[in-house]
């Protein structure tokens, strides 16, 4: 009788002799084959196209944003971050004291960005053998440079000294090289100045003629005078500690201002860019600057396309609390200091006169904002500015006709809130918003570039080169050039809290505030405040029944002390440098620590 067997049994005996004929067969055509989905070294580095897409994935670990590190930057919630970090705005949505952000294991600001230096430093050493044209090899190995370059400064400006590595580690290293010391704070700078000068030679000059987002010349220019600001700044009015792993030596200022000084003075006797000016209205014409690509002004920016490509979601996270598809919005909310930071056109006093508060004066919205810099209403909205086709209001509560104020319900047909109500202050951050996206339905719609160099900095960062080496001419020339665009007047005599104050107002929400603080050494001072919001409450007895214009109706105000909710922040000296982390100096005891943080 004939043995049985399982079914399966002869099937797998089937498939098997199968593919032992398979491969028996056909060992020099399918097993001699390269696997699809690896391309080996020699691929890449003779392929144009694959060295540019190397390259390009390195653009993308950058953090250009506000220099966010930490993955939400497409989401552009580091904007948000950045201001919140300094004396510009709050966190809406989760309001929290400063001292959330930096902690010993370093905190959400933190940027230790080797994996992408190694990769930069990968890149760098396999293109010094690659097989393409030695043109285009300069230009990608100048790229890299700068990615390199930026990628150091990020850290640097963070926690001073850190290693400098420049040629990829490899397991088989000495011990010191795998294991390296901090090089000190001016090392670092020194670095990436240099790295800037030699490669500038590199980079095409044609702004016109250059890939959308790489760098140029003028952009490397543009990197130069804002790191040796920094270093001249740390020279000036840091302290030098832990044998140098943090500060500069103070002999060192003039030399660091004079760098920011030549490379800020190139890029404008250029000509290769200008202020812009395009719109006859100052407030149109500053609000347009953030939105029209690659105009005269933008020296570097990120590029985006939107949904169809790259996106990001700045319009639907700032723009008006209530227009929103999620009744969300207005994610950053500005405090009241901001605000009056804005100077008045005829040079009066722009603080909201808290005795008037006091004694329930009626305030209409001309006598609020009506003398403001015109670059306030390009970068805030608040009470009475056109969104959409409507005007934004957030009155909420009614002055009664017995002096009674009403929270709820409505009173001769107004609403005793309105829509608009819902955060912490009725300020919201107008920059960068492009108001013809209407409501945004999701994340990643809005394309508005980033930008990260223009000429507007440049100009400032001239000015204040200038006046610390005594060039107050010079100074006082670009800061009225920047006033002057923007509908302001011109100033008589230049110091350094007026240069200051420029910067404020003109690179307001751009991410430049808590740094500028720091290398000032004026954030124990600066960032050890409260800070306040306002109420509006309407006049309800010159309310006639359903009328009601938030433009033309008057208000009284109320001033709301602390807005934060917590105690006052307290920014300690030790905070000018982040903490290494104590999970870096475990893995590499040479790594020292930052003082204050042992």
């Amino acid at each position: 009788m004939m043995k049985k067997y399982p079914i399966t049994k002869f099937r797998y005996a089937a498939v098997a002799a199968v593919m032992l004929t398979i491969v028996a067969g056909c060992s020099k055509s399918v097993l001699d084959k390269k696997p699809l989905d690896i391309i080996s070294d020699a691929v890449v580095w003779s392929d144009p196209k694959l060295i540019d897409a190397y390259l390009n994935q390195c653009y993308a670990e950058m953090s250009f944003y506000h220099e966010m590190p930490y993955g939400a930057s497409q989401d552009w919630f580091d904007p948000v971050m950045a201001s919140t970090f300094a004396d510009e705005a709050m966190s809406a949505w989760t309001p929290t004291p400063r001292s959330h952000w930096i902690n010993v294991s370093g905190g959400v600001y933190e940027y230790w960005s080797y994996p992408t230096v190694r990769r930069l430093n990968v890149f760098i050493e396999k293109l010094g053998t690659a097989d393409i044209d030695e043109t285009l090899k300069s230009r990608y190995s100048a790229e890299a440079r700068f990615l390199r370059a930026f990628s150091y400064f990020n850290m640097v400006k963070r926690y001073g000294g850190v290693p400098l590595i420049t040629k990829p580690q490899q397991l088989d290293d000495p011990e010191e090289e795998l294991y390296p010391n901090r090089a000190t704070e001016e090392e670092i700078y020194d670095f990436i100045i240099a790295e800037l000068d030699e490669l500038q030679s590199s980079l095409p000059d044609d702004v016109g003629g250059v890939v959308p987002g790489r760098p140029t010349l003028f952009a490397a220019l543009a990197l130069k005078s804002r790191v040796a600001m920094y270093a001249a700044s740390i020279a000036q009015w840091g302290t030098v500690m832990a044998g140098g792993v943090v500060g500069i030596n103070a002999a060192r200022a003039n030399d660091f201002w004079t760098k920011s000084y030549q490379a800020s003075r190139d890029i404008i006797t250029s000509a290769k860019f200008s202020l812009f000016a395009k719109y006859e209205d100052k407030t149109e014409n500053f609000r347009k600057l953030f939105l029209e690509k690659d105009n005269v002004e933008v020296i570097f920016a990120e590029k985006f396309t939107g949904i169809t490509g790259r996106g990001h979601s700045w319009d639907m996270w700032q723009n008006p609390f209530s227009y929103n598809v999620w009744a969300g919005g207005q994610q950053s909310s500005v405090f009241l200091e901001m605000v009056e930071s804005f100077e008045n056109t005829d040079g009066s006093s722009p603080i909201v006169d808290r005795q008037k508060v006091a004694s329930g004066h009626l305030f209409t919205l001309d006598e609020l904002w009506g003398k403001k810099d015109p670059r306030f209403r390009a970068s805030v909205y608040t009470h009475g500015t056109s969104w959409l086709g409507e005007t934004l209001d957030y009155h909420d509560a009614i002055l009664m006709p017995d002096g009674s104020w009403n929270s709820v319900g409505a009173f001769r047909g107004v609403n005793a809130r309105s829509r608009s109500v819902g955060r912490p202050t009725p300020f919201g951050i107008l920059k960068y918003l492009d108001e013809g996206k209407g409501i945004i339905p999701e994340r990643y719609y809005s394309d508005t570039d980033y930008i990260i160099f223009r000429l507007g900095e440049i100009y400032l960062n001239y000015a204040e080169a200038a006046f610390e080496l005594g060039h107050n001419s010079d100074a006082l020339w670009a800061i009225n050039e920047i006033r002057h665009r923007a509908g302001m007047p011109a100033l008589e005599e230049v110091t350094r809290s007026a240069i200051r104050q420029e910067r404020k107002i003109e690179l307001a929400f751009e991410g430049n505030r808590y740094f500028d603080l720091r290398r000032w050494r004026t954030a124990t001072t600066e960032l050890s405040s409260n800070y306040s919001g306002l109420r509006f409450i309407i006049d309800g007895p010159s309310i006639q029944e359903g009328q009601y214009d938030p433009l033309t109706h008057k208000f009284r105000l109320y001033v709301v002390e602390n807005v934060l909710g917590t105690p006052t922040p307290v920014f300690a000296a030790r905070n000018y440098y982040l903490p290494i982390s104590l999970s870096r100096t475990s893995a590499n005891p040479k790594l020292v620590e930052n003082p204050g943080y042992q």
